[in-house]
């Protein structure tokens, strides 16, 4: 120990007299370490963190999934039920289902998130509440009693933290719930954070007591102890074949599977974050090859002291031990420093995953990050303090000690140009995978989504429960909404949806050819549908092909017809016209098809096949009254207008609040941001990509600018000589400018193999590219220029000064 104390004591003497190499250093590795220190705390806080709840490696996610269509379903709360009753893997059993409530009392209207869950909910997460309790068996069944549990926020907001707050109600959708209980601040499941949570055995009887019906309910259950995820896998496996024997109409086809709650709410961006974590590890890698070079440059001017060193008795251990300990302290330095970008740097990373990160409230620099940025800093130390050190073990004693020896700079030569060959590779890889999912947003955006996307607004509107008394009401209500809108100056055109496009809603159901059920429902052929109103079509321009959309006419005392879009009509109707044949929706009947309109990119803009292509349209205004009520909580205003929306939707609220005050406007979106946050699993990435590729360019044009200005100054007495023998200043140019194009072109060489295969990654990582190859002709050819011309600037410096070399100083200085 005094032996290092003494190397690190000396170190900062050796430091303190270079403060400007000391500061380029510093600053290097500050930025390399930063970069990965903000990504490591978005990966720690998103993946390796467990999750808030007790003991969570036992709790897991049953999902329910169609073994025909071979894709996912939200689980039947008949199954639930059955699943609990009969599964013995579990220890409890709980379901979770998302829907939204307008609260109006107490206090301003508002509208909420909310929740539906399952008795036992959070015990079986494993939350205790700040006030109150869990709702009972007793409570969560159709016509209980109305109770609700409460988040953190609005009880402080509502009732100002107050423990009377249990027993007080509040009005959700004109009914009055009880408060039964409080939950902690800072309370996070999946998704959006809600405010209030009632029973889902209440929920509305079409979809808690169907078992066809799967109405976006998630199941999570915690494991008995000792149970495994793949025993409960195969016992529910078990489970569900014999509901499949008992129900056949409804869950023949069906299956099931078992994962870990963290997977299920970490998703596919856990690969992606590996993906950039393994990104900024590059850009370290450039940042510590531009300190080794500095450190080895810094080694051959100090090559005399280290000879009479060794001459005066000390070992090479002994040298290479001072080296390293002073690439420690740059590196601790950089890394504290790194800590201050790194805290900087989150925030905007937060921002460029906006909507797309799970978990962002876990994200911080934390203990495991400290430890994290100190282990990498004293690693990184180590590393580029053994290059000089080895380098230095290898030194000619005689030529060093001599004034002016020279003998030892080809060695240091050969090891600067490897570190510089290394970084142009790396950078070239960078860029190279930042450029493809650059050319992925741009021929995004260049994709047709089927409909126009441009002056669209869109927001939802909570009516009052005095104008949806009944479902006669509530047609009267959108149909008079809508017409005033219409008259808004300013609007073109404006109607109802309940299902958005790009917006990553689902509202898919079964479906048959012809006018009965000619299969078991769950092996029916599924399609999303869309309610609208008539004047949905004008409002989104979405194309006719063949015969009408609907008319103010289609309503309940016509008969019932619906639009099928351009995928269905020709997988369907390949042979015959669409228009007048006759499809069977379930739950509502036969309709018969009065046009075809054009196919809309539903579920992005890369329309994945990973869902049903089909679509059918359905007239809100058509639908049967027991199904008012459930699709109205989802109706989507859209308007058409070349206005923004801080123009437009004051006139807008003014509409709708002069019917009613007590209507609640939100979600407003333009249909252009909901095309942007489409994008985001490709965006968010792309944006941290670019901004590492550009660090990563920075780095390694400052480090070819160095190993060639060196270069250069060690090279004046031969380029005196050569000026001397009637060498041209445009030869001299052209050498030193050669000379690093040389070592640019190797790097570029070597990049290339590594791009092909780095980034094969982005297509196995979560769908990132879309129009365009890993192997893109394109971006290598654009990207290896561009680095080229970077090259080519950082040598033109150190070319300037060698061509303007006068040869009798040169040669009188040597």
């Amino acid at each position: 120990m005094e032996t290092l104390w003494k190397d690190l004591k000396y170190g900062l003497r050796m430091l303190a007299r270079s403060p400007g190499f000391a500061a380029v250093a510093i600053v290097t590795l500050a930025l390399g370490i930063g970069a990965n220190t903000a990504i490591f705390s978005v990966v720690e806080g998103v993946v390796l963190a467990p999750l808030p709840y007790t003991e969570p490696d036992r709790l897991v996610v049953v999902r329910e999934n169609s073994l025909t269509l071979k894709r996912e379903m939200s689980v039947s709360y008949p199954d639930f039920l059955d699943w609990q009753r009969n599964a013995q893997s579990f220890q409890q059993m709980a379901s979770v289902r998302w829907l939204d409530y307008n609260l109006t009392s107490p206090g301003t209207p508002e509208h909420l998130n909310g929740k539906q869950i399952s008795s036992g909910f959070f015990s079986t997460l494993g939350v205790k509440l700040a006030l109150g309790r869990d709702f009972s068996p007793q409570e969560d069944v159709h016509r209980g009693a109305p109770v609700v549990i409460i988040s953190g926020r609005l009880w402080r907001s509502r009732f100002s933290g107050s423990s009377e707050a249990l027993g007080k109600y509040i009005t959700l959708d004109g009914s009055d719930y009880t408060i039964v209980g409080v939950l902690p601040f800072g309370f996070h499941l999946i998704g959006n954070d809600a405010d209030v949570y009632t029973p889902l055995g209440q929920g509305d009887p079409l979809v808690v007591n169907d078992r066809t019906m799967h109405p976006g309910i998630l199941c999570i259950a915690r494991l008995k102890p000792g149970v495994t995820v793949a025993q409960a896998r195969a016992e529910m496996g078990a489970v569900q074949n014999q509901l499949n024997q008992v129900y056949p109409a409804a869950d023949r086809g069906l299956g099931t599977d078992v994962v870990p709650l963290k997977q299920e709410i970490v998703g596919d961006v856990s690969k992606t974050l590996v993906l950039l974590l393994g990104a900024v590890g590059l850009v370290l890698l450039i940042a510590c090859a531009n300190v080794a070079n500095l450190l080895l440059a810094r080694s051959v001017a100090r090559a005399r002291e280290f000879a009479i060193r060794s001459a005066l008795g000390a070992s090479r251990a002994r040298i290479a031990g001072q080296l390293v300990a002073e690439g420690v302290l740059l590196s601790t330095a950089g890394g504290a420093v790194g800590l201050v970008i790194a805290k900087w740097g989150v925030s905007p990373a937060l921002a460029a995953a906006a909507g797309s990160l799970p978990r962002s409230e876990n994200i911080a620099v934390s203990i495991p990050v400290l430890l994290f940025t100190f282990g990498v800093s004293i690693t990184v130390g180590i590393l580029f303090g053994l290059a000089p050190a080895l380098k230095s073990s290898n030194t000619d004693l005689q030529a060093s000690l001599k004034e002016g020896g020279r003998g030892s700079t080809g060695g240091h030569h050969r090891a600067q140009h490897v570190l510089v060959v290394v970084q142009m590779a790396l950078t070239l890889v960078l860029l190279t995978g930042a450029s493809l999912l650059f050319r992925t947003i741009h021929n995004l955006w260049e994709v047709h989504p089927g409909f126009n996307t441009q002056q669209i607004i869109t927001f939802k509107v909570g009516l009052s429960p005095s104008v949806t008394r009944t479902p006669s009401d509530t047609r009267i209500a959108y149909q008079q909404l809508t017409e005033r809108i219409r008259h808004i100056p300013g609007v073109q055109a404006a109607d109802l949806t309940v299902l958005v496009p790009l917006s990553q809603q689902a509202n898919a159901g079964p479906f048959w050819v012809g006018s009965q059920e000619n299969t078991y429902i769950s092996e029916a052929p599924r399609a999303n549908y869309y309610e609208t109103g008539p004047d949905y079509l004008q409002t989104v321009e979405i194309p006719l092909l063949r015969g009408r959309f609907f008319s103010p006419k289609d309503s309940t005392k016509s008969a019932p017809v619906v639009v099928i879009d351009s995928v269905l009509a020709r997988t369907y109707f390949a042979d015959r016209d669409a228009v007048g044949q006759t499809i069977t929706i379930a739950h509502w009947g036969a309709a018969r098809i009065i046009g075809v309109v054009g196919h809309v990119r539903h579920w992005g803009l890369g329309d994945p096949d990973l869902y049903t292509q089909n679509q059918i349209y359905i007239s809100f205004y058509q639908l049967h009254d027991e199904w008012v009520p459930l699709f109205q909580r989802d109706v989507t205003m859209i308007v058409r207008t070349p206005l923004d929306t801080a123009t437009v939707m004051p006139a807008i609220k003014a509409a709708v609040y002069g019917a009613d005050s007590g209507q609640p406007v939100y979600g407003v979106q333009t249909m252009q941001q909901i095309v942007w946050e489409s994008m985001s699993s490709q965006r968010f990435p792309m944006i941290l990509l670019g901004a590492f590729a550009v660090l990563a360019l920075l780095l390694a044009s400052v480090g070819i600018y160095g190993v060639i200005s060196y270069s250069v100054t060690l090279r004046v007495h031969e380029i005196g000589i050569r000026m001397a023998l009637g060498a041209e200043k445009r030869s001299i140019f052209r050498m030193v400018i050669g000379q690093g194009l040389r070592l640019a072109l190797a790097g570029l060489a070597i990049g290339a193999g590594a791009a092909v295969m780095l980034t094969r990654l982005l297509v196995s990582f979560s769908r990132l590219l879309y129009g365009v190859g890993t192997t893109d002709p394109a971006t290598y050819v654009s990207v290896s220029l561009m680095l080229n011309a970077v090259a080519v600037l950082a040598c033109y410096i150190p070319a300037r000064r060698a061509a303007k070399v006068d040869p009798m100083v040169a040669l009188r200085n040597e």
